[in-house]
């Protein structure tokens, strides 16, 4: 296209010189100054940049970013994407990626998960990626994001999503138990954790001992945590923030009053809470009146679980989401290039494509990479991948432009008439990235076996806060710890 371009220029040069040469009048000819000009312009404005070519190898803990892998060489067909997923379970993935990292074996690219991406921003693993800072400015990307992917003024890897949190409850159990499922009047009645309690004893004695509040008390972890006033390590020292404690006390109140069904989180019984399938021990159902989940939460874990695998009829429809008791965000995926990469440059394509390209994202958000558009690329791509509409998207350009296209969406319907991208966006502004550490991941995992423990009742609290204590110290030998707040 290049060559094109300045062959025509070329040619009309030429064709102004024969007419000049042929006594063409003053008045007609275009200054040189002004042809110069005019040709900068045309190259400037119609040429191209240089097709991108080349293989790069990226690595994910979900085959989500597989979508955009897919679209980017569809953008770009002289890419080849190498698309590698590892689980995240039990810290594997990051020590796989950690293990490859430089080395002959290492990716260009990895997606970096909220609980350890700090970790890795904070290290000298990613590449610099400043360069890419004005695109943010362009976007309006949401100060969160960028914070969060940023160390000393570095900007390492960026995210697109922006993931506040939300409290989804059934509107059938709202007006049967607390007599309207007015959004207004709903939020009102979990509008703190002290009328958050009092809604909970009303949704226990609507029923037969069979109405619970939410699925598990853990979904509580995240918005506590959003609310410290201090991150996890300050001066090299664990700190135990006291809304760590509060949400100790409160988890082990909900358990013991009845207020949580029991269900561990991320098990089957947990999703069978969202379609109405769950059951105790001796076979009775238990309802569940509400569940804690950030944007992603919608799309990918509440509508998909609403309708049971043997049943085509489900909870869809009878939901509806308000702020609940406590603003939070959780989770969110950014991605970073990988330092020493020899595919540098184009590892940061691809980068700025998933996260600073507003086509990009405006195709995530709204479901254009469906399965038939994906194998019109790759007709290799699996059956099921894809992207359902509804993601919410890190760019407040972005929002603002489709956040009308949910009014009468899919989602929508499932919420019973509800924009969700809209209330989201009203509470995106308001997430704070600053509290993530590189430590997190490791500290919070450190605490679920021991507080799985109390809270069923086979330790004590004190044994709980030591026990924890004692594999924080293991993990991070060199951090100071303090004495556990319950002895």
């Amino acid at each position: 296209m290049l060559r094109k371009v300045y062959a025509l220029l070329s040619l009309v040069l030429i064709a102004s010189f024969v007419l000049a040469a042929c006594g063409t009048p003053a008045a007609t000819e275009a200054p040189a100054a002004a042809t110069e000009v005019a040709a900068t312009e045309v190259a400037a404005t119609e040429a191209p940049a240089a097709e991108l070519t080349g293989t790069l190898n990226v690595w994910s803990f979900t085959n989500e970013i597989r979508t955009m892998a897919i679209a980017f060489q569809g953008k770009h067909p002289g890419v080849t994407v190498n698309y590698t997923m590892i689980p995240m379970t039990n810290g594997e993935y990051q020590t796989k990626v950690k293990a490859a990292a430089g080395t002959a074996d290492s990716p260009d690219v990895v997606a970096l998960e909220a609980a350890f991406v700090k970790e890795w921003v904070e290290s000298d693993l990613l590449a610099d990626l400043n360069e890419l800072l004005p695109l943010t400015e362009e976007l309006k990307t949401y100060p969160a994001v960028v914070e969060v992917g940023t160390n000393d003024g570095v900007a390492r890897a960026f995210s697109y999503q922006a993931t506040p949190g939300a409290f989804f409850y059934r509107r059938s159990i709202a007006k049967e138990c607390l007599g309207t499922d007015d959004l207004a009047e709903v939020q009102a009645m979990v509008a703190d954790l002290d009328k958050f309690v009092e809604t909970a004893a009303k949704i226990k004695a609507c029923g037969t001992g069979d109405y619970y509040t939410v699925g598990t008390g853990a979904e509580l972890f995240t918005p506590f945590l959003a609310n410290r006033s201090q991150p996890w390590i300050v001066d090299d020292t664990l700190v135990i923030d006291p809304k760590i404690v509060e949400y100790v006390h409160f988890a082990k109140m909900m358990r013991d009053e009845g207020y949580e069904s029991g269900a561990t989180q991320w098990s089957e019984g947990w999703f069978a809470g969202m379609n109405d399938t769950l059951k105790d021990a001796n076979g009775t159902p238990k309802k569940v009146f509400s569940y804690f989940l950030p944007t992603w939460g919608l799309p990918y874990v509440l509508s998909p679980n609403s309708t049971p695998a043997d049943s085509t009829t489900g909870t869809g429809g009878d939901w509806a989401m308000v702020n609940g008791p406590m603003s939070y965000q959780w989770g969110g995926t950014w991605v970073g290039a990988m330092e020493g990469s020899p595919n540098s440059e184009l590892a940061k394509e691809f980068v700025k494509f998933v996260a600073l390209d507003e086509e990009n994202l405006t195709n995530w958000a709204t479901g254009v990479y469906t399965n038939e558009y994906l194998k019109a690329i790759d007709p290799s791509t699996p059956d099921d991948q894809q992207q359902a509409a509804g993601d919410f998207v890190s760019s407040q350009v972005v929002v603002e432009k489709i956040t009308s296209s949910f009014d009468n969406s899919t989602l929508a319907d499932f919420l019973g008439g509800e924009n969700s991208y809209g209330a989201f966006a009203a509470a995106a502004p308001s997430v704070n990235g600053a509290l993530l550490t590189g430590s997190d991941d490791a500290i919070q995992r450190a605490l679920n076996d021991p507080l799985a423990a109390y809270l069923s009742g086979t330790s004590t609290e004190a044994e709980m806060w030591q026990a924890w204590l004692d594999a924080v110290a293991n993990e991070f030998p060199d951090l100071i710890i303090p004495e556990p707040p319950v002895k």
